[in-house]
């Protein structure tokens, strides 16, 4: 038998680190070529690898939680000639497709990567080791001092769920109780219950020590990056939204739009790729190159949608969104909310954006001034929609008002085409007939 070693691939992002968030397999398990090894995390994504390899588990070389450098080695291997015994009962499992198209070094994506790994009941775990659970259960099992390989896991795909955690933790006479807010951090509180017998020494829970990494450390270094390179200008007005409620109304109303959702973000959206059209300027990147710098003008638009996640701030992008129709658009940013939300976003999904809309408005927040891109020359937030007094035609009424900011790169664009494009989104959202010429 001979051991191979697989190191950790460059997974098609140009990235070099990952850290090693779960592994599916175990010492002594037998594996075949493109079964699921181990899931990571990079800057950008959570990656299921799969093995190129076939054999069985040799050594597990980096443990859960660290992080790793690309090239380095992570597992090994052991291969023979003889075919490895098919396990009693397989569980087969499709793996999601991957719309970006995003590649493994030394792989092709020849569809769907299936594994054939045993159910976590059904194999022997050491630790955690073997145990599915996401990153945040994982977390939650870690502070309520929850073994996860003695929950017994409920999920539909065999994974340990929030509840399983906390029920356990209960049963085992633990009472702290962790709350996760909608943003994905986890809030702790601590409910006043009998002291045990024996009370363990318990350390200062008054603060906490979170590593940088991931995606965290990915937005830290482009937020920093476009702060301190982009000398950026901020903008914002007010503006009465009372059409575009009503044709947000219409349209849930519409046969057409029956099974899609609709919200002021789809009109906002399409007021900018309209205000875009108008001002290119706004639609492109300063670039500096040997010869030296230069501004890029885009001529499409890959429509950046700023979206709160469990994992963090992830950018994903509409491609080529000019060339929808309000239907299309509505579909695809439906999708890439679900797809942020279940943290199934795809490298290729991050990369190559020309012009990014946050909407703050769903957090209650009316106005901002939000950092740039890196690669882009604006973005653009949503406030919160609220009914408000407002003067039409001399009289007091009231109207649902919000305000759009945003910030721009002042070395690609001067302020007549900032202030240009900011009135035209607020004009479409004034008056969304606009987008009919």
């Amino acid at each position: 038998m001979t051991d191979q070693t697989f190191v950790l691939p460059d997974v098609g992002e140009g990235l070099t680190e990952a850290e090693i968030v779960q592994w599916r397999v175990a010492p002594g398990d037998t594996v075949a070529v493109n079964d699921v090894i181990v899931e990571i995390e990079t800057a950008k994504s959570l990656v299921e690898l799969p093995s190129p390899y076939s054999g069985t588990v040799g050594e597990l070389l980096a443990s859960e939680g660290s992080t790793v450098e690309v090239g380095a080695p992570i597992i090994t291997i052991g291969s023979s000639d003889a075919t490895p015994p098919a396990p009693s009962a397989p569980t087969t499992v499709p793996e999601p497709s991957d719309p970006g198209g995003a590649v493994l070094v030394g792989y092709g994506t020849g569809g769907a990567v299936s594994s054939r790994r045993r159910k976590p009941a059904e194999r022997p775990v050491k630790a955690s080791v073997g145990v599915v659970a996401k990153p945040p259960i994982r977390k939650l099992a870690r502070d309520l001092g929850v073994d996860l390989s003695a929950v017994t896991p409920s999920g539909p795909a065999g994974e340990v769920t929030r509840d399983d955690v906390v029920k356990h933790a209960e049963q085992a006479s633990v009472f702290r109780n962790i709350e996760t807010p909608a943003w994905g951090e986890v809030r702790e509180e601590t409910i006043p219950v009998a002291a045990p017998a024996a009370p363990a020494p318990v350390a200062d829970a008054r603060e906490e020590s979170i590593p940088v990494r991931g995606v965290r450390k990915a937005t830290a270094s482009a937020m920093t990056s476009s702060a301190y390179s982009a000398p950026h200008v901020s903008v914002w007005v007010d503006v009465d939204a009372s059409r575009t409620m009503e044709l947000v109304k219409r349209l849930k109303a519409s046969p057409d739009f029956a099974d899609v959702k609709i919200s002021p973000l789809l009109i906002m959206a399409r007021a900018v790729i309209w205000a875009l059209r108008r001002t290119p300027m706004i639609n492109a990147a300063w670039v500096d190159t040997d010869a030296g710098a230069q501004i890029s003008v885009r001529h499409y638009v890959n429509l950046g949608i700023a979206a709160a996640t469990p994992r963090g701030l992830l950018v994903p992008n509409i491609k080529d969104a000019q060339a929808m129709n309000t239907r299309e658009l509505a579909k695809a940013l439906e999708h890439l909310t679900l797809t942020a939300r279940e943290g199934k976003t795809s490298p290729a999904d991050q990369t190559g954006g020309t012009f990014t809309i946050t909407n703050i408005g769903v957090f209650g927040v009316d106005a901002g001034t939000p950092i740039i891109n890196p690669g882009e020359a604006g973005i653009i937030a949503l406030g919160a929609i609220r009914q408000k007094p407002w003067v039409v035609d001399g009289e007091v009424r009231p109207r649902w008002v919000t305000t759009v900011s945003g910030s721009f790169d002042h070395r690609v664009v001067d302020g007549d085409g900032i202030s240009r494009f900011i009135a035209d989104v607020a004009s479409v959202l004034e008056e969304p007939a606009l987008l009919l010429d």
